[in-house]
């Protein structure tokens, strides 16, 4: 069974840090990118990350500097980890993989919670 399984959510104080992870199950995901996306209650799904098969990363303005993503590819893991976070970042965080060379592209995780709280 393909299937990506996202993990380390959780509440965390306004300027916190939190560190999610990305772990592919039933294919090899190593010829693959990896996205992240957040979704706020009420709200569109936006990107946040996206590291590809290569290792190189991108990342949008609303997280630049404060989200780093990386991977280790013998754990077949991505991470999200997210600093200096805000209420703003309170989402369900899900991830998903990319690229051309991906056999199971489009393969999305189930998601966790993210709240940034007092």
């Amino acid at each position: 069974q393909v299937q990506l399984v996202e993990s380390g959510g959780g509440l965390v104080q306004p300027g916190g840090s939190l560190r999610l992870s990305c772990t592919a199950t039933g294919f090899n995901s190593s010829t693959c990118g990896v996205a992240w996306y957040r979704q706020a209650a009420g709200k569109n799904r936006e990107w946040v990350a996206e590291i590809s098969r290569d290792g190189s990363t991108n990342y949008p303005n609303s997280v630049k500097g404060r989200f780093t993503i990386s991977r280790d590819k013998a754990k077949a893991t991505v991470y999200l980890q997210m600093n200096s976070l805000k209420p703003d970042d309170t989402a369900v965080y899900s991830c998903k993989t990319t690229g051309y060379y991906c056999a199971s592209v489009g393969t999305w995780g189930q998601g966790t919670q993210v709240t940034v709280s007092e």
